[in-house]
């Protein structure tokens, strides 16, 4: 596995970009189809969450693993403490925050007892939108762990794992299955991945025309009904699923180094959303729900693809916000480790830098 780091600034940057572009995506997705499920209707961002279904999440686990192999032979101790208990402390924090917030609906008034089973079967199973975070310690420990075996045996395994339909009810096993090819495939071709970003910086022309028609691709697919239970877009189809994730991550990372080569306002925001996507990823749904909820009792925004528009931006910016707000105050243990919960002691450093590992 390459253990090359991004030496060059530019690299970082394409990488937050990237980020930037992905966990806005998430937001989105989220924000979307709950304005959509309490309106009653569908907006114009509905389309675009349709359209980026199928290289969304793959992407996003794609970018976190291209620097795993800078750790895996680090001994047991510093690599868990980087990869396992700064993922594991945020988790636990966020699963009793969310958990207390919607404490009613989940235990129905059953009392602390039940509260407390919650928090317990959220040890062993991935509560909520905090999945992502669960995963991305057991797919560091599963590499560390697989690290010896045959490169092209442990890809192959893991695209199989994908493309079988395996449906356990196991949140855990399931997402699993269905994601880690692509940390792996992070993990595996950091270098050709850093060679990509290199060539679409020197040959803007050829990247260009290749992102577009990777996007004609991906619409037709993810809009094209199959006609088979259980897949109901031809986007969903085995195998085609795993290429179509694999190559919308790849277009991601081409036109996320192209808007870094271009500059721009735009490419800033973006990029400082990726710097910090793992804060927006842990607190947007506070945000997200609040805004969505004001937005139905006003009545303000009657049309969906707007009020999905706002809900989106408001669960974005305002865990930015409160992150800059408590970034120096007592409260700064939400969105970075103290030195109580390393294994080995170390800068105290914001979720957000989660890249360098």
């Amino acid at each position: 596995m390459s253990d090359r780091p991004p030496a060059a600034p530019g690299r970082l940057a394409w990488v937050d970009v990237a980020k930037g572009i992905c966990i806005i995506l998430v937001v989105m997705m989220h924000s979307t189809l709950g304005v959509g499920d309490a309106m009653g209707s569908e907006g114009f961002l509905h389309t675009v969450v349709a359209f980026a279904k199928p290289f969304r999440i793959p992407d996003f686990f794609l970018l976190s693993g291209l620097f795993v192999g800078r750790v895996l032979d680090r001994d047991w101790r510093l690599f868990a403490d980087r990869r396992v208990v700064h993922f594991a402390y945020f988790y636990l924090l966020w699963t009793l925050i969310q958990s207390a917030v919607k404490y009613g609906p989940i235990t129905d008034g059953a009392g602390p007892g039940a509260f407390a089973l919650h928090l317990a079967h959220a040890l062993v199973e991935p509560y909520s939108t905090l999945w992502f975070i669960y995963l991305l310690a057991v797919f560091s420990v599963a590499t560390k762990l697989l690290r010896r075996v045959p490169w092209p045996l442990l890809l192959g395994a893991a695209a199989l794992l994908e493309i079988l339909p395996i449906e356990t009810g196991s949140l855990l096993i399931d997402e699993f299955c269905e994601r880690y090819v692509y940390f792996l495939g992070g993990a595996l071709f950091a270098d050709r991945i850093f060679a990509l970003t290199d060539s679409a910086r020197r040959h803007v022309a050829p990247a260009l025309a290749a992102l577009a028609a990777w996007a004609v691709m991906d619409g037709f697919l993810a809009f094209s009904p199959s006609g088979l239970d259980g897949h109901p877009t031809l986007a969903s189809l085995p195998v085609v699923s795993l290429l179509l994730g694999a190559a919308g991550a790849l277009a991601i990372v081409t036109g996320a180094s192209l808007l870094v080569r271009a500059g721009g306002p735009v490419t800033a925001a973006l990029r400082h959303c990726g710097e910090r996507s793992i804060v927006i990823y842990l607190a947007f749904f506070l945000p997200m729900a609040a805004t969505r909820l004001a937005l139905l009792k006003t009545g303000a925004i009657p049309d969906v693809g707007l009020a999905s528009l706002v809900v989106t931006a408001a669960a974005v910016a305002v865990p930015l916000v409160i992150e800059q707000l408590v970034r120096h105050t007592p409260a700064r243990f939400l969105f970075m480790r103290p030195q109580a919960f390393h294994i080995v002691p170390g800068r105290t450093a914001p979720l957000g830098t989660l890249r360098s590992a």
